[in-house]
């Protein structure tokens, strides 16, 4: 349905929000796919399918008038073919799924004449993988069955045989069971046809501004010349208050989406924003009294040589936990006056302390749509279901910015294969 003047094509499993899909979206990629679980992520890929078909043809103002709330999702569905809203598989991918979505796969590859699949991308579920769950998790997660879904990526690639494949996770996977996990992730990805190769990198390399360090393997068929690419980096002069300085002030438990000044360049030229955009999601969620005192506590700590809160140094009638151990980080300023923010988590779903607005005079967590700048989405990215929902999406998300720098070097591998 995106086939059109699109060069190369790509399915996307474990597809999350679709931060990496975007990536490929903004290089000139026909999506086939995107194959994901979670129904409101699944709703978020319908509704971004939406604003890209319907920017190929001209209408987004069907798109804006519902962001603006002149017309409801079903209204916007309307707008735009079947096929597109079909590309997305709202189904989790396990050993009794996989042969139905490789037959409704087959059938939009049918209908829009496609051939082959150029590259498969996705990172299966982290959270078996990541240091943080394995401890808070007793027994390590050992036993989560997240451990095992590379196999399902596994038989996508036996199935498809992409040319190249992107496979992004967290660092902790590379150790997770000591090593073992790795070792068979490897082997099945080399069993199936491709050589492979991993590198560390961090998305601040992209152009984001946020620290976010993530595994990305690359794999190429046995049969093509090719190698790992080398990524562009980036270095944009630029601060973390520079995503958050042009959004309307908030209390916590507000919402206002309004503007209060122009973009900057940096919002500018990473496409967070542009002139058209209709600003969603900016809300925020309320707290406690205490809560709020907490956070000017932090603040002004970090705004004092940017030093750390840490939960003793808090006087004894703000002190409510018992363990008073570890965790004790567990109130954190986003670095305003820096060019990255720490890495942004799904735990922003659960509560925002660790996510505090760096403006005294707010107070508050970050907003839906400062959590997602601070991931590179840009504005017009409008995420489905209730906040908890959206913050999940954000956290677990791959950054768009760090997603075009990987899809621009895929880009550029398969181009050299046609010369």
């Amino acid at each position: 349905m995106f086939t059109s003047n699109y060069k190369y094509n790509f399915i996307d499993v474990f597809s999350g929000a679709g931060g990496l899909s975007e990536g490929f979206f903004n290089c000139g990629y026909n999506p086939i796919a995107h194959v994901e679980m979670n129904g409101f992520a699944s709703d978020t890929l319908r509704t971004r399918s939406c604003y890209y078909y319907l920017k190929k043809t001209g209408n987004l103002n069907y798109y804006y008038n519902y962001l603006r709330g002149s017309i409801s999702k079903e209204q916007l569905y309307e707008k735009v073919p079947k096929e597109v809203l079909m590309t997305v598989i709202n189904e989790e991918i396990s050993d009794k799924t996989y042969k139905s979505i490789f037959y409704k796969i087959d059938d939009i590859m049918k209908k829009d004449n496609i051939k082959e699949v150029d590259v498969l991308i996705g990172g299966p579920p982290c959270q078996a993988y990541s240091l943080v769950g394995r401890a808070s998790t007793q027994g390590g997660m050992e036993n989560d069955p997240r451990n095992d879904l590379y196999i399902q990526y596994a038989r996508f690639l036996n199935k498809y045989k992409p040319k190249l494949f992107v496979f992004e996770n967290v660092p902790g996977m590379l150790t997770a069971k000591d090593g073992v996990i790795w070792k068979r992730i490897k082997q099945r990805l080399r069993t199936v046809g491709y050589n492979i190769e991993h590198r560390l990198v961090n998305a601040h390399d992209f152009g984001v501004l946020q620290h976010r360090k993530r595994v990305i393997i690359i794999g190429w068929r046995k049969d093509l010349d090719l190698h790992y690419p080398e990524f562009a980096r980036m270095h944009v002069n630029a601060i973390v208050n520079d995503l958050l300085n042009d959004l309307c002030h908030l209390a916590p438990g507000e919402e206002h989406n309004e503007y209060i000044t122009e973009p900057n360049e940096y919002l500018i030229e990473s496409g967070i924003r542009d002139e058209l955009d209709i600003l969603t999601d900016h809300q925020t969620r309320n707290i406690r009294d205490v809560d709020r005192d907490i956070y000017r506590i932090a603040i002004e700590m970090w705004n004092d040589n940017h030093r750390r809160l840490h939960y003793t140094d808090l006087p004894e009638n703000l002190q409510f936990h018992n363990n008073r151990v570890s965790f004790l980080d567990r109130f954190k300023v986003v670095e305003g006056d820096m060019e990255s923010a720490h890495t942004m988590l799904a735990h922003i779903s659960k509560d925002g302390h660790y996510y505090i607005h760096p403006d005294i005079e707010q107070a508050r967590s970050l907003s839906v749509r400062e959590a997602a700048r601070i991931q590179s989405f840009p504005d017009n990215y409008y995420f489905e279901g209730p906040r908890t929902a959206k913050f999940v999406q954000i956290g677990n998300a791959v950054p768009p910015l760090m997603a075009k720098g990987i899809a621009t070097a895929i880009k550029n591998l398969l181009d050299g294969l046609e010369k």
